[in-house]
């Protein structure tokens, strides 16, 4: 007999995943401790677990995957065979409708007038800023920045500077981070092709700053005195005292985030958040089945509010219509980047709408967690 943490190791299931896939009844254990409640799993179920695995990383849906495992265990190929078949037969269609779509919309985009690469940019930009606000908010947002490779616009940290303003955000789409702060003065009036910078009138300037060049500034910003942020043509340079960080700016266009944070009210509700953090870090988990959005064998914790405003975190069975489920670790993530012991968390309208993670003295400055269905 395997244990459970045996049985994952052997697998390559988590533990999480066995015990999801248990209450699912998909990979029941041969025997459960009535003491306990440990699972322990027959010598035979190892190779069903490994087939499991294979049919859940080619995003089988789950009621195949219960009839393909009990084909498999009942020595009858052809049922498993013929819903293999089905179920490329899926990937298939579902691939040449999405090369269709893709298609028309890659000729959309190249009659664009303004297509998504960047343009040769012709201002200068050059920012005075505290060297403790600017580390704050590249701290409440660098967690989120993007790390797939078919995506190099997300691998980055837009700086927006806008007026007065500079938004700091980003983004790897399953989450997004935004921290809001004011400039200083420092606009180089003396340079005839800078323009007006934050602060002095310019006109808005978007910036994507490459993520190693981001940590390198990051690493800069250790004392009170100002920060100098200047942008050259592509290049982007950060000094503080008699330091500096220099580098090429990321040459795509960052998505149109403002779009993206414009959320209808929702529940608002304040946490403590050490006790949230406990909560999650010893509360019941999920796992995300293959197909959902974002990364795959994810641990989702279900977060439930109460009549008294309170926020807790729910097993499968105390869920309810207004339950909303989130990745474990971005929300614990989320917290951490907030730095604050209280924390704002605003449900939308519906369990699929984002759930923003928002300071209480400093609402400019948020996360937002693209929710995971929990109707699997």
């Amino acid at each position: 007999m395997r244990s459970i943490g045996e049985m994952a190791r052997d697998s390559g299931l988590g533990v999480s995943a066995l015990r999801f896939y248990d209450r699912a009844g998909v990979l029941v254990p041969a025997r459960v401790d009535p003491a306990s409640g440990y699972r322990w799993y027959a010598p035979e179920q190892l190779d069903e677990a490994r087939v499991l695995a294979r049919l859940r990383r080619a995003g089988m849906p789950l009621a195949d995957i219960r009839l393909a495992l009990a084909g498999w265990s009942g020595a009858d190929p052809d049922l498993v065979r013929r819903l293999l078949q089905a179920h490329l037969r899926r990937l298939e269609r579902g691939l040449a409708e999405a090369r269709s779509e893709f298609s028309t919309l890659r000729a959309l985009l190249d009659h664009r007038e303004n297509p998504m690469t960047a343009s040769p940019r012709t201002n200068a930009v050059r920012l005075s800023l505290g060297s403790p606000e600017l580390a704050g908010a590249i701290d409440a947002v660098r967690f989120a920045v993007g790390k797939d490779p078919e995506l190099p616009m997300l691998g980055g940290v837009l700086f927006d500077v806008d007026g007065d303003t500079l938004h700091v955000v980003a983004t790897d789409r399953y989450r997004m981070a935004v921290a809001r702060m004011a400039s200083g003065s420092g606009s180089d009036s003396a340079s005839p092709s800078a323009s007006a910078s934050a602060g002095h009138g310019g006109p808005r300037e978007q910036v994507v700053v490459p993520a190693p060049l981001v940590d390198a500034m990051r690493a800069l910003l250790g004392s009170d005195e100002p920060a100098g942020f200047a942008v050259e043509a592509d290049r982007v340079t950060l000094e503080a005292g008699e330091r500096q960080a220099s580098g090429q700016r990321l040459a795509h266009d960052f998505p149109d985030y403002r779009r993206l944070v414009q959320l209808p009210a929702g529940r608002r509700v304040v946490v403590d958040v050490p006790a949230l953090r406990e909560a999650l870090e010893t509360g019941p988990v999920r796992t995300a089945e293959a197909g959902e959005p974002g990364p795959s064998a994810r641990d989702v914790s279900v977060l439930a509010t109460t009549d008294d405003g309170t926020v807790t975190v729910v097993g499968e069975g105390d869920a309810d219509g207004n339950s909303v489920g989130v990745d474990r670790g971005f929300l614990l993530d989320a917290l951490a980047a907030a730095d604050r012991d209280r924390l704002v968390l605003e449900f939308g309208a519906a369990p699929t709408a984002p759930l923003a993670i928002r300071r209480t003295d400093d609402e400019g400055t948020f996360s937002l967690l693209m929710p995971v269905r929990l109707d699997s």
